[in-house]
């Protein structure tokens, strides 16, 4: 088992940072015709090695989480900025030439599902940020990373901006350039650390996993996730809440439009507090009487009206049932030995974690953790450490996380369990 005490993640950068301004062949034009992709698709075929792939989003400006641009770079093809949405039918050309490839991209998992809309998957993933984690690399945002691994300082600026734009302007495209000038040579060190502190084969489980684990199912209720939404106290108002939240749900996906620009909670909130009877009373509420509003009134008033109308029995409850275990801190109240056994059960993962300089949360799926320390398993059983090891696998640990943790946890849970049994013992 490797041990990072041996080998360190902190490498030595210049004190001063070279600035990484424009890429180093210039912003090349965006690729959105097809004559363009043709050319791109040759100039990506060519090229060998793995393939840096980034993504820009909407995200705040629009309901989709699809790709509005997608920059792609590989060695001996250049860099290629592509504009997926006038292409968004004829990718398959693309597809065929960099799916089968290795792609390396930064916190992948808010990029993948997006290009997996238009068709893009990988048949292989290097995860920068994930791997700097498992490194024991303090800060693992790109800028951070870049600067301390490469000398570099990667200036950012454009990533919260609104994507769907167009034209898109020449300092944005500079901006996402530099997004994958240097991604190839970060997974080469990246790659290197991992292997001197003997956490490569890790990295490709966790790697693997973020490329195969299916899309997450929605949340129930979401609409109980509305700012604020805690200072209403009666199941009628949550009524109001849920019929507007959903009505404002349905407009915004039919506008592609992000949930929040259509209309704030805060004007959900107000609007279930104050209970308007009538177009007229809605209007005189703040955001519902501004003139963007007044033409949905109709459409506002009626989720309003239709909550109104539910019958008792079907308002919602005002507090919902906790989906598995309550928060830790009211464990003590509720079940003293799970308290007990999450104690123990943390200060493994603790021990374990600073040792391998590895964060907690990478090492174990904190709410994994929970549930196993709450009823997961049968302590007494003398079948602890193979229980324990079926309940984490279940809940989809991989394999080096359950070699890691399993026998810590066993020893820790069957403490834990002895010591309540001695104290009820002396009660």
């Amino acid at each position: 088992m490797p041990d990072s005490s041996e080998t360190t993640a902190e490498q030595a950068a210049p004190e001063v940072p070279t600035p990484l301004l424009t890429p180093a062949e210039g912003v090349p034009p965006v690729v959105e015709s097809s004559a363009g992709l043709r050319d791109a698709v040759a100039r990506l075929a060519a090229g060998h090695g793995p393939l840096a792939v980034d993504a820009e989003r909407a995200s705040g400006f629009r309901y989709s989480n699809r790709a509005y641009l997608v920059q792609l770079r590989r060695a001996g093809s250049g860099t290629v900025l592509l504009d997926p949405i006038p292409l968004t039918g004829d990718l398959t050309p693309l597809a065929e030439v960099i799916n089968p490839l290795e792609w390396v991209l930064h916190a992948a998992d808010q990029d993948l599902p997006g290009l997996a809309e238009i068709g893009l998957r990988p048949a292989a993933l290097y995860d920068t940020e994930l791997g700097g984690r498992l490194a024991g690399l303090d800060r693992v945002g790109l800028a951070a990373m870049v600067e301390h691994l490469l000398g570099l300082e990667l200036r950012k600026g454009h990533g919260a901006a609104d994507w769907s734009r167009r034209p898109l302007p020449h300092d944005w495209l500079n901006y996402a350039a530099l997004d994958v000038e240097v991604l190839l040579e970060l997974r080469g060190e990246v790659a290197r650390i991992l292997d001197e502190q003997g956490k490569t084969a890790w990295a490709a489980e966790e790697f693997e996993y973020v490329r195969t684990r299916p899309a997450a199912a929605p949340k129930p209720d979401r609409w109980r996730r509305t700012s604020q939404i805690h200072t209403l106290k009666s199941p009628r108002q949550l009524a109001v809440v849920r019929e507007l939240w959903t009505a404002r749900d349905e407009l915004a996906a039919e506008r592609d439009i992000a949930p929040g620009r259509v209309l704030p909670d805060a004007a959900i909130v107000s609007a279930a507090t104050t209970d308007p009877k009538s177009v007229a009373d809605l209007r005189r509420l703040p955001i519902f009487g501004g003139p963007r509003q007044r033409r949905s009134s109709r459409h506002w008033m009626d989720a309003i009206e239709a909550a109104q109308m539910l019958p008792t029995s079907e308002l919602p409850r005002v507090s919902q049932p906790p989906d598995g275990p309550p928060q830790a801190n009211r464990w003590a109240k509720r079940d003293p030995e799970a308290a007990a056994r999450l104690t123990a059960a943390r200060a493994v993962m603790t021990e374990i974690g600073e040792r391998l300089s590895i964060p907690v949360e990478n090492l174990l799926s904190p709410e994994l953790l929970r549930r196993l320390c709450w009823d997961g398993v049968d302590t007494t059983s003398p079948t602890l450490a193979a229980d324990i090891d079926a309940f984490l696998a279940a809940g989809a640990a991989r394999a080096w996380q359950r070699e890691l943790t399993v026998a810590g946890l066993s020893a820790a849970l069957t403490a834990s369990t002895e010591r309540n049994r001695s104290v009820d013992q002396v009660d």
